[in-house]
């Protein structure tokens, strides 16, 4: 009678064959030998196993057998098939890949599968298993910007130099506007969230008004000074640094982190700072505004009250607004920064050199 060989898997090999054999974007394939080696190592049977996995024994022996002998490596890499490449069919596979990467089609901003396969005289599904092989998606593009701030080393070690390093006997409280909110009411009640439906609310809108929230967020303890105004000129801003200057301890330094907006830098603004030599106001790079973590803030705010709520009026906004950070700050927990900032930098340059490379269009 045949033994199966006994598996046994170090802690890395363990994390990672129960990480794919639970991931959604694992393959079916790697999914199901994950799960064969994961068992084996639990002394199951190949017939166990086979009949959990919905399988055959053979196959279970197989991945068994190549996982003793060869480790992950085994399971993730098919043996190498018998006969002669598909010269023809690698061939074609380099002619999607390079166009998809390299062209545009002429009457559109990127490829779909029908007139990638149109153009090189293919089938729509080869396009798309090379695709798919290839993890590529021209119908889809992220957003960036790289900062292009002279500054950018100084003002990313003065900043993240703050969250990681706070000076004694100070505070580090991060500050900014959020503009233009909008108090929208549906133009129809939308139904309610039930079994089997979610909730629903019409896509067109009445607008009833905006508001600028100031809203100042304490670094150590994550509470929130706030405050809405109808304009964010300079006088607001200056408004709200009095403010932030009453409520907190006389007898701490009060180091703030701000971007680059104009208002920031008046000249009115730098005239009643020189009096308060408590207060130091520290820049963020340009084009860096997820360097201020009240921007963190600011996307709670918006995800649990503003972007599904209905507003009858701008005076409705604001009491909304105000009566979540009054309860937000009831039980606030601070946002805790772990980059650091010779990895940030790094980044950067990266980026940088990478588009130096990019023609210009």
């Amino acid at each position: 009678m045949r033994i199966a060989c006994t598996i046994t898997l170090t802690p890395e090999d363990k994390s990672q064959l129960t990480k794919w054999s639970r991931g959604r974007s694992t393959s079916v394939r790697i999914a199901q030998r994950a799960k064969i080696i994961l068992m084996a190592s639990e002394g199951c049977e190949n017939k166990d196993i086979a009949q959990h996995v919905g399988t055959d024994r053979r196959t279970v022996s197989r991945w068994r057998t190549r996982f003793a002998m060869l480790g992950i490596d085994g399971i993730i890499k098919d043996a190498p098939r018998s006969g002669r490449a598909p010269t023809k069919r690698a061939k074609q596979v380099r002619r999607i890949i390079t166009a998809t990467t390299q062209k545009k089609p002429p009457n559109a901003t990127h490829w779909s599968v029908r007139t990638m396969a149109e153009h090189l005289d293919l089938s729509a599904s080869m396009v798309h298993r090379v695709w798919r092989a290839n993890n590529l998606k021209p119908h889809l593009t992220k957003t960036f910007k790289v900062s292009n701030d002279k500054q950018f080393i100084e003002k990313t070690l003065d900043v993240v130099g703050l969250y990681l390093n706070p000076p004694e006997n100070a505070m580090v409280l991060c500050i900014d506007e959020k503009t233009q909110i909008q108090a929208l009411d549906r133009t129809q009640p939308g139904l309610p969230l039930k079994k089997g439906r979610c909730g629903t609310m019409t896509h067109d809108y009445k607008r009833n008004g905006t508001t600028t929230l100031f809203a100042a967020l304490d670094v150590a303890s994550g509470k929130i000074i706030g405050e809405c105004t109808k304009k964010h000129r300079h006088q607001e801003w200056l408004s709200f640094l009095k403010r932030v200057d009453k409520e907190t301890p006389q007898d701490l330094d009060l180091h703030i982190i701000a971007d680059n907006y104009s208002t920031h830098k008046h000249a009115k603004v730098q005239k009643w700072l020189a009096k308060h030599p408590r207060i130091h106001i520290h820049f963020t790079p340009t084009s860096s505004s997820w360097m201020n973590l009240v921007e963190r803030w600011f996307r709670e705010l918006t995800d649990k009250q503003i972007r599904r709520g209905v507003f009858h009026s701008v005076d409705e906004l604001v009491d909304k607004i105000m009566t979540y950070i009054e309860k937000y700050n009831q039980e606030s927990k601070p946002f805790v920064w772990t980059a650091k900032a010779e990895d940030i930098i790094e980044k950067v340059k990266r980026a940088r050199s990478v588009l130096d490379k990019v023609p210009s269009v």
